[in-house]
């Protein structure tokens, strides 16, 4: 394990797990669970979005006990560091060319949204811990950026199950936080307006994912071979980022009152 792993592996769960927010499901949870709706079910907001939360990040150590799997699988790769770190850039430039969409590169999205009827079938504490669960393995709903996969491939290369439970747990927070965007909207008009900006915000939170992707390139770069090495890559990315063209994430609906889609696929 090294130091530039960790702190990458990291980060890049943080901001992936951000940009979480912005998909169909995402958006989808800030309209069914917020103080509006909550309220008109005879709940309490902050209880559900606790269960949420705590859900969220289950998931989280869900996918962090995966990748703590591949960790152990690739611990006699990991002890070499070298070797280790490029292997990192590489999955990151990876990452980046399918955020970019150079030449019409992709990973797969899985677009898949949790299933609204949970709403009115279940309690308050299944159906949004259910729905946190989803939200916070990463891989069961929609997947906005191809920095989801960088999350595991970072966390399983640094050969430490316990940083990859850690990596997996701070993905799944990050994600199930973003339903406390909605704590403040007790209209149906603050609602929309949330959502509006979130709009706004949403080509934002995509570059910044692909910025991060190619200062990581280049920062794991230099840990591997110094400054000339991790300044070629960091080049690379940037060639990456002038050639491709920006994928546009499939949006969830803006109407305050639109809760989550039936799951599908």
């Amino acid at each position: 394990m090294t130091g530039a792993l960790a702190a990458g592996a990291l980060l890049i769960a943080a901001v992936a797990g951000a940009r979480g927010t912005w998909s169909p499901c995402g958006l989808s949870m800030i309209s069914a669970i917020n103080p509006l709706s909550e309220r008109s079910r005879g709940n309490r907001y902050w209880l559900t979005a606790v269960w949420f939360v705590l859900g969220s990040v289950l998931g989280g150590v869900a996918l962090g006990a995966a990748g703590g799997v591949l960790a152990v699988l690739l611990r006699p790769l990991a002890a070499h560091r070298g070797v280790a770190l490029w292997i990192a850039v590489l999955a990151c430039l990876v990452t980046l060319a399918a955020d970019r969409r150079l030449g019409g590169f992709q990973l797969p999205l899985h677009p898949r949204q949790v299933n609204e009827l949970w709403l009115t079938r279940y309690r308050r504490w299944l159906y949004a811990a259910g729905f946190g669960v989803q939200i916070g393995v990463g891989f069961a709903t929609s997947i906005m950026t191809a920095a989801t996969y960088l999350v595991v491939a970072l966390a399983a290369l640094t050969g430490s199950p316990a940083l990859a439970l850690a990596t997996g747990t701070v993905f799944g927070l990050v994600r199930g936080l973003a339903v406390l965007l909605s704590a403040r909207c007790r209209t149906s008009v603050a609602l929309q307006q949330l959502h509006l900006r979130l709009s706004t915000l949403e080509p934002v939170s995509l570059r910044a994912v692909m910025v991060v992707e190619a200062l990581l390139a280049g920062g794991l770069g230099y840990a591997a071979a110094g400054a000339l090495p991790g300044l070629g890559a960091l080049l690379l990315a940037g060639l990456i980022l002038l050639a491709g063209e920006p994928r546009l994430a499939a949006r969830g609906r803006l109407a305050s009152g639109a809760g989550p889609r039936a799951a599908r696929g």
